[in-house]
């Protein structure tokens, strides 16, 4: 068995991970406090990652029309109806949410805090959308609570990050990550396989590159290509090749061999709005690629980490 694991999993999975950090079912409440981001409103670039939707990445997040404290109730009351003892977690999801002054930002992370059962806040943001003021801000809320900050980097190729209008650096994203691990803040690095013209070795590349950095958690996405975006017009101008179901599985069990064990897989999959994608239509059917994974895995009879012994150095300096 996996070291990681009390299933048959053969990687390091959320739910095994919240299981033995706190002894209770533990799930997650999506929200939008209606954040923009830097590469939307000028301060970097204009128009935002080609494949961000409408919502930002926020497509199962409470609706932002709602204050904070609604949309954190009305998500909660669906999810007690499933697990009558859960702990939650306030997740801020949609676009960056560390993207305005720390007074704005305390007056939406504060709130989620004071409702009962609530053990932690998961931020998601940008490597270059994290102020000094903000860190300090954040070192206090994790001496207060569990607090993760998930980071998007998507890939450590450079020109892919140029092609994606990403408008950071890999450098910046480095320095982040060690400037929140010096304040022992856990961090969740984002990333997403098949984006265009990307290579095999370039996305196991991203992977190697992050087993190296001090990080604690990984969401691995499927590139999807959704209505009203610019990727989906690039994707009809071009028809870039986009990853076969059986090429992703291929792919992911791969990374995770360059895995470092001890990093929690936080999600493996992509989850899109059925009503928003065009392509991959293989991704609607996310726990069939779960279970084909898991398979794979098997199959090869490997495990997250067996090939990472060359990447496994943590840079923390």
């Amino acid at each position: 068995m996996f070291q990681y694991s009390n299933t048959n999993k053969r990687y390091h999975t959320l739910d095994y991970y919240y299981k033995n950090r706190f002894h209770e079912k533990v799930f997650k409440v999506s929200l939008n406090a209606g954040f923009s981001c830097p590469n939307i409103d000028g301060k970097v670039g204009y128009g935002g990652c080609i494949y961000c939707s409408k919502t930002g990445s926020g497509e199962f997040a409470g609706n932002k029309e709602d204050n904070i404290v609604k949309q954190f109730n009305d998500i909660k009351e669906v999810m007690l109806k499933k697990w009558p003892k859960a702990k939650y977690i306030g997740y801020f999801q949609a676009r960056t949410n560390t993207y305005a002054p720390v007074e704005e930002l305390k007056k939406v992370y504060e709130p989620i805090l004071k409702q009962e059962n609530v053990i932690g806040l998961n931020i998601a943001t940008r490597p270059d959308s994290i102020t000094e003021e903000c860190l300090n801000y954040l070192e206090n809320l994790n001496n207060r609570t569990y607090l993760t900050i998930e980071l998007g980097l998507q890939t450590a190729k450079e020109e892919t990050s140029k092609l994606i209008n990403r408008c950071h650096s890999l450098e910046c994203f480095e320095n982040m990550v060690k400037k929140l691990r010096e304040r022992n803040i856990d961090v969740v690095v984002h990333i997403i396989n098949g984006l265009p013209n990307e290579t095999k070795e370039d996305m196991l590349n991203t992977i190697k590159y992050l087993s190296k950095l001090d990080i604690q958690g990984i969401k691995i996405h499927m590139l999807s290509i959704t209505k009203d975006t610019p990727i989906e017009k690039m994707y009809k101008e071009k028809k870039f090749h986009l990853l076969t179901k059986e090429e992703y599985i291929d792919i992911v069990v791969e990374q995770l061999e360059y895995l470092r064990p001890e990093i929690v897989i936080h999600r493996i999959t992509g989850d899109p709005k059925l009503d928003e994608l065009i392509e991959p239509e293989w991704l609607i059917k996310k726990f069939c690629v779960l279970n084909d994974i898991d398979k794979e895995i098997v199959k090869r009879n490997t495990y997250q980490g067996a090939k990472c012994r060359k990447y496994d150095t943590i840079v923390t300096e």
